[in-house]
This record gives C-alpha cells, sequence and structure tokens, in this order.
C-alpha cells in the first residue's frame, strides 16, 4: 500500500492535484488506515501514472474520464478511443495554426517599431489599435 506522498513521488502528481482526482472520480478514494491515512495500490498508481500522461499530451478531464470507463472494458473496439484522440489532435492542430498566426503578427509588429521611446512604440499602437494588424489572430 503506498500513502500520497508516495504516489506523489512516483508520478509527479502533486498531493492537491491527487485528491483533486478523487472528488472529480478519476481516482477512487483509498481505503484509510487505522491512523486515517489513505493508502493506494498499485492499481491506483498505474491509474494515477495513466491521468499524469494524458495530462501531459493535453488530454481535458472528461475525455479522460472517458477514455478510463472504455479502458474497463479490453474487449470493446477501440473507435472511441480513436476517436477522443482524433479529437485532440485535431484541436491541437488548431492551436498550432492559431499560435503561428501570432508569431507571425507579433514578429511583424515587433520588428516595425524603430521608436526609442515608449510614446512613440509601434508595439504600444498596435497592441492599442487592432486596425494596425495585418490579419485575424
Amino acid at each position: 500500500m503506498l500513502s500520497i506522498g508516495e504516489m506523489s513521488r512516483r508520478t509527479g502528481v502533486k498531493v492537491p492535484t491527487i485528491r483533486y482526482y478523487e472528488q472529480v472520480g478519476l481516482i477512487v478514494a483509498p481505503e484509510r488506515s487505522v491512523g486515517n491515512q489513505r493508502r493506494y495500490t498499485t492499481r491506483e498508481l498505474e491509474r494515477l501514472s495513466f491521468i499524469r500522461h494524458a495530462r501531459d499530451l493535453g488530454l481535458g478531464i472528461d475525455s479522460i474520464r472517458e477514455l478510463i470507463e472504455l479502458s474497463t472494458h479490453p474487449e470493446t473496439p477501440c473507435a472511441d478511443v480513436h476517436r477522443i484522440a482524433n479529437a485532440h489532435l485535431g484541436a491541437v492542430r488548431e492551436r498550432i495554426v492559431r499560435l503561428e498566426r501570432l508569431e507571425k503578427e507579433l514578429t511583424r509588429i515587433a520588428n516595425d517599431c524603430e521608436a526609442d521611446q515608449v510614446g512613440d512604440c509601434y508595439v504600444i499602437r498596435a497592441l492599442s489599435e487592432h486596425e494596425l494588424c495585418e490579419g485575424e489572430h
């Protein structure tokens, strides 16, 4: 049996986050010791590692919850798992496109500024006057 501190050390997930995952039902609240300490099994450790990796990949709590539920039925086809992964991949790709537009616009704004004083700064003006931007970002 593992303490919450040991779970945290082994997975890199902070103790308050582990408690939060219990509250939202991603991890089953463990049994308590006589001293009222949480006692986790290796199964919960594996689940927490799964959650940590999924969060590192940017998956949301609802998607993780659904993936956990799907994983409890190993005989089920993985079409729903693929749907979740592909939806997240699409969202990541959209974010990349937005970030590339932001990078382009910020580079342009910064490069167009030749002022020596803030009062003449093109960056400040462009942030104040959206119409100075070249496109939507």
